[in-house]
């Protein structure tokens, strides 16, 4: 935790100078740290004797994040995978190589998403050998967090955090955001699904106050089917296949 700390402190330094013009939208480079950290966490792969992590991340921006990072991309890359660095030696991970970070644009994304592609590259043995490169993982795509007021903790509040609601859709991870969430064709809804035969704001997720969730349909066209049935709105467990218009995601939860 005082790594995260610390490195948390510098980077918001950082962001008080030179990235503050970089980083006016949502997205903030602390967010960016947090969320490759935890793409890390979650592609290791044990060895008999070794817990080996992805050394290459490619952080997906929308166009106009990408415009804002002009000039200052290379340094935030730089302090990007030194943090990624610090972790992997907190948890004891191994590298085959120094973390890399970079950046690319998405033009599916909008303004204060973001996403993150990990990779697993062996770095070449011998000189004029080609680097060994792993099958890509999926994008996990992340929205940022509006920013609050930082407030103490309330006498007996809850601090164990609840499972984080994901959409797979082939090639893509979406992070649902908050406790209620619009899935829809629309560039305004909460997960963007590019299908034209899903409605503009086609059906809403929503999270219980128990902690689980539900899809309810929001007068679609095509309707909702949670694993084949047609349901104007159903109970998600982990793992369930949700199909809006043609398009068939994948409900995960992931802890």
């Amino acid at each position: 935790m005082s790594l995260f700390r610390n490195f948390e402190a510098r980077i918001e330094g950082l962001v008080e100078g030179v990235f503050s013009r970089a980083f006016s939208s949502e997205v903030q480079p602390v967010e960016l740290a947090r969320k490759l950290a935890k793409e890390m966490d979650s592609h290791k792969t044990a060895s008999v004797a070794r817990v080996y992590v992805p050394n290459e991340y490619t952080v997906h921006l929308s166009p106009a994040d990408r415009e804002k990072l002009e000039g200052y991309e290379r340094s935030l890359e730089q302090e990007l995978s030194g943090y990624l660095l610090e972790h992997a030696r907190n948890r004891g991970y191994d590298l085959l190589t120094r973390p890399e970070v970079k950046f690319n644009t998405d033009d599916r994304l909008r303004l204060g998403e973001f996403g993150i592609q990990t990779r697993l590259v062996k770095a070449p043995s011998r000189e004029g050998e080609r680097p060994e490169q792993a099958e890509e993982g999926k994008t996990m795509v992340y929205t940022a967090p509006p920013k609050q007021p930082s407030r103490p903790p309330v006498a007996g509040e809850a601090t164990s955090r609840l499972p984080q609601a994901v959409i797979e859709s082939g090639d893509r991870r979406i992070a649902v955001p908050g406790t209620r969430a619009v899935v829809g064709r629309s560039e305004e809804a909460d997960c963007v699904l590019p299908d034209p035969n899903i409605s503009r704001r086609h059906a809403e997720l929503r999270q219980r106050p128990e902690g689980d969730w539900e899809i309810v349909d929001m007068n679609s066209t095509n309707g909702v089917k949670v694993n084949g049935r047609r349901l104007a709105s159903a109970r998600l467990r982990d793992g369930d296949q949700v199909t809006l218009g043609t398009t068939t995601f994948r409900f995960v939860l992931e802890r």
